[in-house]
């Protein structure tokens, strides 16, 4: 799939495929803020039922996840993809968040991959975001959300083991 057919898939998205999207890109990224593998489930569920409930999902996200501490400058873009989730389920803050997401998820995995832009995390980063709109843009049976939260599972681990890398080196 090419970047103007993403850039199609996004402009024809509806809510729920706009909103997996950009949890897709904050759950990959999360590691960087905090340990939870857990913390954004109340919002997929609600991303998987179209929406219901999406502002107290959110606020119940927001309260588990807390408020930033201080210090790591890498934590910022994620805080701004946390900070970003739109309170309304409609298209057009989802799309704005959406996209300022995919953005970030590049410039944390860029950060975090020793060869930078060209590197295998970037690289990574992007297919799985090309891969997560195509599942939702198939939704075979309804398992589109199912498979880009698999998508970012896998993601997150990757970003993790990357880190603790880093961090080996440097304490090296």
């Amino acid at each position: 799939m090419t970047s103007s057919s993403l850039s199609e898939l996004t402009a024809t998205a509806d809510e729920r495929t706009l909103a997996v999207s950009g949890l897709a890109c904050l759950e990959r990224c999360l590691p960087v803020l905090v340990d939870d593998a857990d913390a954004l489930r109340p919002l997929w569920a609600a991303a998987a039922a179209g929406g219901g409930a999406w502002a107290e999902r959110l606020a119940e996200v927001r309260a588990a996840i807390g408020e930033p501490g201080p210090g790591d400058a890498s934590a910022a873009p994620v805080r701004r993809m946390l900070d970003g989730i739109p309170d309304d389920w409609a298209s057009e803050p989802l799309a704005a968040w959406a996209a300022l997401c995919a953005g970030l998820a590049v410039d944390v995995h860029r950060a975090a991959d020793p060869l930078g832009d060209g590197g295998p995390l970037v690289d990574g980063e992007r297919l799985r975001q090309t891969q997560t709109l195509d599942a939702l843009a198939r939704d075979e049976g309804g398992m589109g959300p199912r498979v880009a939260l698999d998508l970012s599972t896998e993601g997150r681990r990757v970003l993790r083991a990357a880190l603790s890398r880093k961090a080996r080196a440097a304490g090296a």
